[in-house]
């Protein structure tokens, strides 16, 4: 449901605080502060606790890396064999293992993709992912056209793709469901990005908020609602100072190599060779500079997202801190390097792990009344689903 969050918002709502999480060590689990919530919805969208509230509820995650690995490799051996045809099985297989091994208060997530959808979905993306870089060949005017309908189409896939990952998401035996109109999508996953290329990416903070608002806003659990509070300063903040650490860094790369280097070549022979060496260096030093960055943008971005999302009058806080971030991406990537690629289920294992776990529930009142409470209601509404839910773009 998030950008390149992949599975810890998922699994909540199928995928941050009012100030803008520092760098290195974001506050710790809080309750956050007043707003001003939206209008409330009818009595019966908002299950009445009773009893005492529950404690904090911190999310785990009991996966392990050997347990993935396992999966792991039979996915990309069978995927091999049937030239990625078992692709969507293997996704239903990764899924249902993580979200069996994501627990709150005692009890874990469940996985109800079918394979079959997956499969149908994924064919019709290659089709046109196809035909997008073959119409071009042909006719020049004909990829421009290819193009415009990838454009027009793509919001129509996110949008039921979201309903697609939040429908067949349940926990406690209550699914999750999207509620955004296909409008909407359309708004903020065309209007909005369409403004901010033509302002050279100044819109880009405002649209990624806007996306996210409508993510969170329109997605719910059973009968009761996400709420998303953070505001488009909240957002150019984190951006900004992304951006700040990021030119800094480069200046400095910049500055610290030419010198070091031209030291070093001015005092030595083989000229050619030093500086090949001195090339490859650099350019690694370039790429761990922005994974290092990259790390602490998400972290700050998973931070203010989740600290300003709500489960009716539940409350979520995410404490993750940049540095325990960037040493999980770096050491994955040496370990990936030194491996030959082997490493790669740890990898996810470790940094999905330590996502999970930095989030935590805080209840407003008793969670097991809460869920009792929702699940009884969406009993005696029947919600009933389409087949066309069951349709997986896989984005």
């Amino acid at each position: 449901m998030s950008d390149n969050h992949d599975f810890a918002p998922t699994v909540l709502l199928g995928v941050n605080s009012p100030q803008t999480p520092q760098l290195s060590d974001p506050p710790p689990p809080r309750t956050p502060p007043p707003f001003n919530p939206p209008p409330s919805p009818p009595a019966s969208s908002f299950p009445s606790d009773s009893g005492e509230a529950s404690g904090p509820e911190r999310l785990i995650f009991t996966g392990t890396g050997g347990e993935y690995f396992r999966i792991w490799i039979v996915n990309l051996f069978l995927n091999i064999l049937t030239l990625g045809i078992y692709s969507a099985w293997a996704k239903v297989r990764k899924m249902r293992y993580f979200y069996d091994s994501t627990h709150l208060a005692g009890s874990s997530f469940e996985y109800h993709g079918k394979p079959s959808a997956i499969l149908k979905g994924r064919l019709i993306a290659g089709g046109l992912l196809v035909a997008y870089n073959f119409v071009p060949k042909v006719s020049i005017k004909a990829g421009y056209a290819m193009m415009l309908l990838l454009a027009v189409v793509m919001p129509w896939l996110i949008w039921k793709s979201l309903q697609f990952k939040l429908h067949n998401s349940s926990y406690r035996g209550i699914r999750f469901g999207f509620d955004g109109t296909c409008g909407r999508a359309y708004k903020v996953y065309m209007l909005y990005p369409f403004l901010s290329a033509l302002t050279f990416g100044l819109l880009t903070p405002f649209t990624h908020q806007r996306i996210k608002k409508f993510q969170h806003d329109e997605s719910r659990y059973g009968t009761s609602p996400f709420s998303f509070h953070a505001s488009v300063k909240n957002f150019y903040g984190a951006y900004f100072l992304a951006f700040v650490i990021f030119v800094v860094g480069m200046l400095a790369l910049t500055f610290l190599g030419g010198a070091f280097g031209s030291s070093i070549l001015k005092s030595a022979a083989n000229t050619k060779g030093k500086q090949a060496v001195f090339g490859i260096l650099m350019a690694f030093v370039i790429f761990a500079w922005g994974q290092m960055v990259y790390s602490i943008f998400m972290t700050m971005l998973q931070n203010l997202i989740w600290n300003n999302t709500q489960l009716g009058d539940h409350a979520f806080t995410s404490d993750m801190k940049g540095t325990s971030v960037m040493y999980i991406a770096l050491t994955n990537i040496l370990f990936i390097a030194l491996t030959l690629g082997l490493y790669t289920p740890f990898a996810k294992v470790r940094m999905l792990k330590y996502r999970v776990e930095s989030m935590t529930l805080i209840p407003s009142g008793n969670l097991d009344g809460f869920v009792a409470n929702t699940a009884a209601e969406v009993s005696a509404t029947s919600e009933g689903v389409t087949d066309l839910l069951d349709f997986d773009f896989a984005l």
